[in-house]
């Protein structure tokens, strides 16, 4: 997909602020500092439309990407961070959930991971939190081209065998510096928008 219009519509912190219209939504999911915010601007060619910090915990609301008037990205805060109060942690938590159980026109879970570690306990009860619920999930695992290439699919097995991926979840590599995967991922959200 070519992407010719992009951007940010709201940060919503609860329903009543979501967009209206039923338009796709894909939401975006991974640590603190994992890559979100260059996934999505890998993704739709821009340098900037998604803030990058190396502050972690940034993202604090829920961010609604307008993407060609025909679907939504939506970055949601970062998990695993400890530099936030608990109360907080918890009402990023309930506000997560929410959003991923009820939201009828959220497709799919985009599940960002680091491809050089293996996934951290967040990650696990993150995904594990997603087949609980039954909610499609990509798994992206990024900065691909910090490994070399003979590598690839050792660590590729390793972020398999740690998540116990289910059947229909997909895993793909990715590169927000070289594009590598960004294929990919666009006919997995092209598939899911026909769903």
């Amino acid at each position: 997909m070519k992407i010719t219009q992009s951007e940010i519509v709201i940060s919503a912190v609860k329903p009543e602020q979501y967009p209206e219209g039923g338009l796709p939504e894909f939401a975006l999911a991974g640590r603190s500092n994992v890559g979100k915010s260059s996934f999505i601007n890998k993704m739709i060619n821009r340098k900037a439309l998604a803030r990058i910090s190396s502050k972690p915990g940034k993202t604090q609301t829920l961010n609604f990407y307008l993407l060609n008037e025909a679907l939504y990205f939506v970055d949601v805060p970062g998990y695993g961070y400890a530099k936030v109060s608990k109360t907080e942690r918890a009402a990023w938590g309930k506000m997560i959930e929410t959003y991923m159980t009820d939201r009828a026109p959220l497709k799919a879970v985009i599940m960002i991971v680091d491809l050089r570690h293996p996934p951290t306990k967040d990650d696990i009860m993150m995904y594990d939190f997603l087949k609980h619920f039954d909610i499609p999930c990509l798994i992206v695992a990024t900065k691909a081209d910090k490994i070399p290439k003979g590598k690839w699919q050792k660590h590729l097995s390793v972020t398999r065998k740690v998540l116990d991926i289910a059947e229909g979840d997909e895993l793909i590599m990715f590169s927000s510096e070289t594009g590598l995967g960004k294929d990919n991922a666009w006919h997995f959200i092209e598939r899911k928008m026909k769903d």
